[in-house]
């Protein structure tokens, strides 16, 4: 998600990356073509308040010089670290536990994350990957100074800095999904459209995308704008055993150069030059072991080694598969404080654009990155 319905892929983005500009396309209040009115956002209109927390607007001049490309690192998934029985992170039971289905989606009570001790924490990885989303309610994370929130969730990885989006002055490591009072983002969508759903996982073109991953509200519209969460992991399962046999071994390229292409054509910046990397189309989670498929049509281009006609054809089937299975998927409805955590690595997400226009949603993502993908042999 971003400042917009998606990970800022254009709706019809070109497929070849221009030279990226000498001043990195910067045009401070426009990206993709999204622009708001700051004042608006300041004082609020006839129909809109004022925004929650100023402080999070988003602003795109973070930096004067692009950054240079990530380097590799050596993550540690503190899931390995955590008490299966979660004394830290329900010290009472599990009595204020809701889930949402069965396979996929959690929500929570009686627990404030920002006060959980890393034992806490090292639970907090593992039940999130147990159960793929979970939604803490009544959280204190937007009234906090955003430093402290950063720092929180910089436990869980090296922070991911957005190629493109926006974000609080002075804090490049939130990515910030903001559409305020003047937007008109979904009629313009549905205008090329008939749905405004867009299933990915976030960045998967990076070489180590992200693991345990936060959002929170800062500010959401009277009804509508929920996320929706699939299952990649039952996903997977689903599938027949040869079915999954004949995935193993396969990768898939996945690109970050639509994105850059969208958001420099639209006025907007580019942080880094684009890059494309390779990942198994099968992934295996460092804690439990589980396998994940780990495609997303707004990121995922081709399967490596197949003719065009064929990528397509299984890429097509997979996406199918993954949106079409509303058995294991989650809707997750944003309340004043609410805290989504969920794993990248096997749960992909869509918003759903479906509150009324003028309507204030702002949201902040916090995105540690994790290890690089990786696959474990096929069991049968």
């Amino acid at each position: 998600m971003a400042p917009g319905l998606t990970e800022n892929v254009g709706l019809r983005a070109p497929t070849a990356a221009p030279p990226l500009r000498s001043d990195a396309g910067h045009n401070k209040e426009n990206l993709i073509g999204y622009k708001y009115r700051k004042e608006n956002e300041i004082k609020g209109t006839d129909k809109l308040p004022p925004a929650t927390y100023p402080e999070y607007l988003p602003v795109w001049d973070n930096e004067t010089e692009r950054y240079a490309p990530l380097e590799p690192f050596e993550h540690y998934d503190h899931g390995k670290d955590a008490d299966p029985s979660f004394p830290d992170l329900f010290p009472n039971g599990q009595t204020g536990i809701d889930e949402i289905t069965p396979f996929i989606g959690s929500e929570v009570h009686g627990v404030q994350l920002s006060q959980l001790s890393d034992k806490g924490k090292d639970q907090l990885a593992l039940y999130v990957a147990q159960r793929r989303v979970v939604a803490f309610r009544d959280q204190d994370f937007a009234s906090r100074p955003i430093q402290e929130v950063v720092d929180y969730a910089g436990y869980f990885g090296r922070h991911h800095i957005h190629q493109t989006s926006g974000a609080p002055k002075g804090f490049p490591e939130v990515h910030l999904v903001h559409r305020g009072a003047d937007d008109r983002t979904g009629e313009i969508f549905l205008q090329q459209r008939t749905n405004t759903i867009t299933w990915h996982s976030d960045v998967t073109f990076e070489k180590q995308p992200p693991g345990t991953t936060f959002l929170y509200v800062l500010d959401g519209p009277t009804t509508g704008g929920d996320t929706l969460f699939g299952d990649m992991g039952q996903a997977y399962k689903r599938l027949s055993p040869e079915f999954r046999k004949r995935l193993h071994g396969l990768k898939a390229v996945h690109s970050g150069v639509e994105q850059v292409n969208a958001s420099l054509n639209g006025g907007g910046i580019a942080r880094r030059d684009p890059i494309t990397s390779e990942h198994p189309i099968v992934r295996t989670h460092p804690v439990t072991g589980e396998k994940a498929l780990y495609v997303n049509p707004q990121f995922t281009r081709h399967i490596v080694g197949y003719k065009k006609e064929e990528s397509d054809h299984l890429l097509k089937f997979l996406y199918d598969h993954i949106a079409l299975s509303q058995d294991t998927q989650a809707r997750v409805r944003w309340r004043p404080g609410t805290v989504v955590v969920w794993d990248n690595r096997l749960a992909c997400h869509s918003a759903v654009f479906d509150w009324e226009d003028g309507q204030r949603r702002h949201i902040a993502r916090l995105t540690p990155q994790a290890e690089p993908p990786f696959e474990t042999p096929f069991e049968g």
